[in-house]
This record gives structure tokens, sequence and C-alpha cells, in this order.
């Protein structure tokens, strides 16, 4: 009997392997089933036609869409404080100094981009202060949620502090360079998968350049049973509430498709994931599962609006595959690169996503040059920036000990 049920053990991976490849075929091909694009696409056609657009709403119909959008902007602070802020408890016995700097650094973003927006000229102006505002204000603390992911664990907190004072003007520069100056006009990033989530990423990866001399006899990264079910809760909520993310600026007539798309992307990055982890690994990595569910809603972004339900799901498949590998086999190698540590696998979940997703927009506009350029100076400006902010950061001294509440909290456990 012991021997039958050994020998079922070793069979059992293998067919399990095929089962999982099969599986993935079946879900890509559903990205080309025109059935379901032209249904889907012809639906939308009806929603646009019954509702008409915002430029031509009258000031009552408008200040109902502005509620709306109010509506869709409380998800995303629910994404930013609950979503991010357990998304990296992950670390064991660093819970409470994740969650305060998840709370500090939005405290400071927020109101730090509307005035910095608001000022116009030589005077305040109030008449940017708005619920489009307010939303792209939360994107840039969304941004800057992931840089400090980056070094999570080794800063103290009065460093997460200086880090958001000098990323959102850094933040605020890059996005008026890439969507406003007009030297990129045509660049399509919808739901910020280059502005957004690359930035934040590779900002981050700057700042904690050339830092891992200085921890290499520090305690590791460590993470039990109760952390990864706590980053588990907070990468669910960051799923359930990312269609009110990419949606959120959107025309009212591509709302609907808009979240559609983003949660195909989710599902097939979601796939994608359990697949890959389960093949690259033997057994699957809860943290991968936290991580690189996600990044279909990253990768997706850029062409949100404009894409239908079958390509956005592909897009999910291959963005889930490229955060699996970047997270199995990837890290290591760009961790010796920039001689740092990326504790929550920024790069993994949003950087190279969010340039694929970047690069996606290259179908829908066919303006290669405009898409790379794009991509590439907006990577340029955030690891520059990240790196100048490390050295500033690096003034107010080295967190004793890092991965642990235990140097600036009072503990109950």
């Amino acid at each position: 009997m012991s021997k039958k049920t050994s020998a079922t053990k070793q069979s059992g991976p293998g067919k399990g392997l095929l089962i999982f490849f099969l599986l993935l075929v079946i879900v890509a091909a559903l990205g080309f089933v025109p059935a379901i694009n032209h249904n889907v696409a012809s639906g939308m056609n009806l929603v646009a036609y019954n509702g008409g657009h915002t430029t031509e709403l009258s000031g009552e119909i408008g200040t109902i869409f502005d509620t709306l959008k109010y509506q869709r902007s409380i998800h995303i602070l629910a994404m930013l404080l609950v979503g991010f802020g357990f998304l990296m408890v992950f670390i064991r016995k660093h819970g409470y100094s994740a969650i305060t700097a998840t709370f500090l650094v939005v405290s400071v973003a927020i109101p730090m981009y509307m005035l910095v927006k608001s000022y116009g000229g030589q005077h305040f102006s109030l008449s940017t202060i708005d619920i489009n505002t307010f939303i792209f204000a939360e994107f840039a603390a969304a941004s800057l949620l992931i840089a400090i992911g980056a070094p999570m664990g080794r800063l103290k907190m009065e460093q997460y502090f200086i880090m958001a004072l000098l990323f959102i003007p850094a933040y605020i520069f890059n996005e008026w360079l890439i969507l406003d100056s007009g030297y990129f006009t045509g660049f399509l990033d919808t739901g910020g998968s280059v502005v957004i989530h690359a930035f934040g990423a590779y900002f981050g990866l700057g700042v904690v350049a050339n830092t891992l001399a200085r921890f290499k006899d520090a305690p590791s990264c460590e993470s039990d049973a109760m952390s990864n079910q706590f980053a588990l809760l907070g990468s669910m909520i960051l799923w359930l509430f990312w269609p009110s993310f990419t949606s959120a600026l959107v025309a009212p007539d591509r709302v609907v498709l808009t979240a559609i798309n983003t949660v195909f992307a989710l599902c097939g990055a979601t796939i994608a994931t359990y697949i890959f982890s389960r093949i690259i690994r033997g057994k699957i990595e809860i943290a991968d599962i936290a991580n690189a569910a996600l990044a279909g809603g990253v990768a997706i972004g850029s062409i949100c609006n404009l894409t239908n339900p079958g390509y956005a799901l592909l897009i999910g498949i291959a963005a889930g595959a490229i955060s699996t590998i970047g997270y199995t086999i990837i890290a290591p190698r760009v961790e010796r690169f920039i001689k740092g540590t990326d504790t929550c696998g920024v790069h993994n979940l949003h950087g190279m996503p969010g340039i694929f997703g970047g690069m996606t927009g290259i179908i829908i506009t066919g303006a290669a040059g405009v898409q790379v350029f794009g991509i590439v100076a907006t990577v340029l400006i955030a690891f520059v920036a990240g790196k100048i902010t490390g050295l500033v950061i690096d003034l107010l001294g080295t967190k004793e000990i890092p991965y642990s509440d235990e140097e600036e909290f009072l503990l109950d456990y």
C-alpha cells in the first residue's frame, strides 16, 4: 500500500503540469473568440449612444457624474490604505511600521500634490480643486506607495516622510512632461501603467541602489503564516477595487468597458500566476499569488478603455507570467545589478508589467517612437530622482534593526 501511494504522488505533478498547460491554452484562446469581442463592442456602442459625452452635459448632470467619480475615488482610498497597507505587512514583526508608513506617505502625497497643482503662477487657484485633481492626487499617492515598497523595512519612519516630500515634485514633473508638455503627444497611458506604476517602481529601485553593503550583516526579511494572510487580504482589496482605479477618469461611456477589461486582465494574471508558480517552483509560493496576480491590473492600464475583454485577458496572462518569472528568476539578477534589495518586489509587480502595459499602447496608436521614448524617459527620470532621494535620506542615518517594529514602536506582542 505504501509503495502504491508513493508512486501516485510521484505521477501527480506530471499530470498536473499537463492540466496547467491545457488550462493556459484554453484561457488564452478565449482572447481570440470573435463573438465575445463583437458582442461587447456592440454593447459599448449602445451605451455610448445613450450615454453622451461629459463635455455636452448640463451642470446638474455633470455634478452627478462628479459624484460617481467621488465614489470611485473612495474605492481608490481603500486601495491605498487597506490594500497597499496590508499587502506590505508580509514582513514578520514589521506590521506596525508598514501600516504607519502607508498612513504617513498618503497623508503627505494627497495634499501636497493638490497644493502644488493648485498653485498657478503668483496666486493660489481654487478652480483646480475638483474631483479630477483629487483623483490625480490619489494616483500620485499610489505611485509613492509603490516606491516605498522597494526599501520597505530598511527606513526609519522620518525617512519615509522625506522620501514622500521628494517624490511628489519628481512625479508631478514626469506627469507634466509625458502627458501635458506636448513633447510626447499621442502617448497612451489611460490607467497609468507607465506614469504611475513604472515610475513608482523605478523610483524605488533608485532609492535602494548601492545600499546592499550597508545591510550586509542585518537580519533578513522574514514572513510567517499570519503576515502572509494579511498580505493576501491586502492583495484581494486591491484586486477588488482595481476597476475603479482604471476607470476613475475615463469618459462615462467607457467606464463599464474599462471595468470589464480590468477584471479580465486580473483574472488572466491570477490564472497565469498559479500556473507559472507551480511550474517553476514545483509548489505554489503564496507571495506569488499575493503579488503577481495583480500584474494584470498594472499592465492593462495603458489601454484599459480602448481594448476589448479578449485582448485584456491575453494581456493579463502575459503580465502574470512576466511578474511570476520576475519573482522567481529575474529578481536576484536585478538586485545584484543595482546592488540593492527590492523588499516588496516592486520591479516584478509594477516595473516590468508597467513597461509591458505601456508597450501595448503601440497596438492602439501605432506610434511606436512616442510610446517607447515616453517609457524610457519615465524610467530614467524615476531612477535618477530615486537615486538622489536615496542620497538625501541617507543623511538621516540607517535603521538600526531592519524589518522590525522594535526600534520605533511600543510593542504589545
